[in-house]
C-alpha cells in the first residue's frame, strides 16, 4: 500500500510540475519573446521589399510616360500652333543692327510654323517671348549667347530656351563684338528659337 501510495504521490507531483511548466511556457513573457523575436524577420523582409519598390517605381512612370509621350500628329501640332498668338518683347542686350535681322526672321519662321505674331499692344497674345543676348569675340570667332523666357499673359514664366552660336567674325569690331556678328547668325538663332518654341507647345500639349 505504501508503495502504491508513494507511486500515486509521485505521479501527482510529476503531473503538477508538468502543468506548472506548461503554464510557464505560455504565460512567461520570456517564453513569448522568442516567438516574437522569431517573427521579427518578417517585418524585415517586408522592409526590404518596400525598399525594392522605390527602385522599381521609376519603371512604372517611365512606362506611363512612354505611353503618354506619343508624338502628336502633324494635324494636332498644326492645330496647337494655329491657336498660338506670340508676342515678342523688345530684345535686351543685342545691338539694333543685330536685332533687326533676328526680329525679321522670327516673324518669317513663325509664319512658316503657323504661329501668329501679336503686336506689342495686342491683348489677345497667348504667349510672350522675352530675349536676352550677349556676344563675345575670341580670336576670329564671335559667340552669341541667348536666353529666351516664355511667359503667359499673366507674367508667369512657362519655359526657357537658351543656347549659343559661334560663327566667324565678319569684321574687326574692336570692343563691340556685335559688329562682328553676321545677319545669318542671328537668323539661324531665330529659326532655332521658333522651332524650340513650337516643340515646347507640342510637348506640353501631349
Amino acid at each position: 500500500m505504501r508503495r502504491s501510495h508513494m507511486t500515486t504521490v509521485s505521479l501527482l507531483v510529476a503531473l503538477a510540475l508538468t502543468a506548472c511548466t506548461n503554464a510557464k511556457d505560455v504565460l512567461e513573457p520570456s517564453a513569448i519573446t522568442p516567438p516574437a523575436a522569431s517573427a521579427q524577420p518578417a517585418p524585415a523582409t517586408q522592409g526590404s521589399a518596400a525598399a525594392t519598390v522605390p527602385a522599381l517605381a521609376p519603371s512604372t512612370p517611365t512606362a506611363t510616360a512612354g505611353a503618354s509621350a506619343a508624338p502628336v500628329t502633324s494635324a494636332q501640332a498644326a492645330a496647337i500652333l494655329s491657336k498660338t498668338r506670340l508676342q515678342i518683347a523688345p530684345i535686351v542686350g543685342a545691338s539694333v543692327e543685330a536685332a533687326t535681322p533676328l526680329t525679321a526672321e522670327l516673324q518669317t519662321r513663325a509664319k512658316q510654323r503657323g504661329i501668329t505674331l501679336a503686336g506689342s499692344q495686342d491683348q489677345t497674345a497667348t504667349h510672350v517671348l522675352k530675349g536676352y543676348f550677349s556676344a563675345m569675340t575670341e580670336g576670329k570667332d564671335t559667340t552669341v549667347i541667348y536666353v529666351w523666357d516664355v511667359y503667359d499673359p499673366s507674367g508667369n514664366r512657362l519655359h526657357r530656351i537658351n543656347g549659343q552660336m559661334k560663327a566667324p567674325s565678319t569684321s574687326s569690331g574692336g570692343a563691340d563684338s556685335w559688329k562682328s556678328v553676321s545677319p545669318a547668325t542671328m537668323q539661324a538663332i531665330a529659326d532655332q528659337t521658333i522651332d524650340q518654341f513650337a516643340a515646347f507647345l507640342s510637348g506640353k500639349a501631349s
